[in-house]
């Protein structure tokens, strides 16, 4: 990127900041109340669908003695990043178009230890009953051209309230320890106030990436040469 553009860039991004902030006092002023209550329905629906998975790593704890999960972690995005998002792609900034039309609002990262335990976990929490695939890409098996790595679903699950059922879409993104370390840092790095990510520190980090892959899947070697998965248990009680 030239100064050039990158001056360009700044510009744009201040009378986008402008323009938000504007859009914001609008918003604040027609839906505070609506939009209050979305969010806490948003965050309930984080809160059903982390259950699930604490319940999960607690079971499989007691059935193969180990913890499949390392880490759970919840985030509702900001006014801010829905108004953009809706900008972006040209949207009503209504409250019915946030429910149709994003569908990451509220997110669920579940960090595990070997890429097997994602898929597996992945199978249990969809083949619960209340819960509905609304999309899934598996960036594990196709990974990001920067070299990002990650399972994502999108589900829908209820939330009941005290006179209605209601049903609420979550983005839950599976990773490993390393794939996790590696998103969190490439994110830090690549949007850095005035850092100018040249095709020599795109290369770096994507082989960052792959060499993180290569640790994952040789930990999962060697930790399959000590102990079977619990796939792996399954299929042997099933012989």
């Amino acid at each position: 990127m030239s100064l050039l553009d990158l001056n360009h860039a700044n510009i744009t991004q201040t009378l986008l900041s402008r323009l938000f902030q504007s859009d914001i006092r609008t918003w604040l002023l027609d839906y505070a109340q609506p939009y209050k209550e979305l969010m806490a329905y948003y965050r309930c629906a984080m809160m059903e669908v982390s259950t699930k998975f604490h319940v999960l790593n607690e079971e499989f704890s007691l059935q193969y003695d180990r913890n499949p999960i390392e880490g759970i972690k919840t985030r509702l995005k900001s006014l801010e990043s829905v108004i953009e998002k809706l900008s972006r792609k040209q949207l009503p900034l209504s409250i019915e178009s946030i429910e149709q039309n994003i569908n990451d609002i509220a997110g669920v990262r579940v960090v595990c230890s070997y890429q097997s335990d994602i898929y597996m976990l992945a199978d249990a929490f969809l083949r619960q009953d209340d819960i509905v695939l609304v999309q899934r890409k598996d960036y594990i098996q196709n990974p990001k051209p920067n070299g990002y790595r990650s399972l994502h679903l999108i589900v829908e699950t209820p939330i009941y309230l005290h006179n209605q059922k209601k049903p609420m879409k979550v983005e839950v993104q599976f990773r490993t320890i390393s794939m996790d370390w590696w998103a969190s840092l490439e994110h830090k790095i690549r949007y850095k106030k005035n850092v100018v990510i040249t095709d020599q520190i795109a290369k770096e980090l994507y082989d960052c990436a792959a060499m993180g892959e290569q640790l994952d899947l040789r930990m999962e070697r060697i930790q399959r040469s000590v102990e079977p998965s619990p796939m792996d248990a399954k299929e042997e009680r099933a012989k």
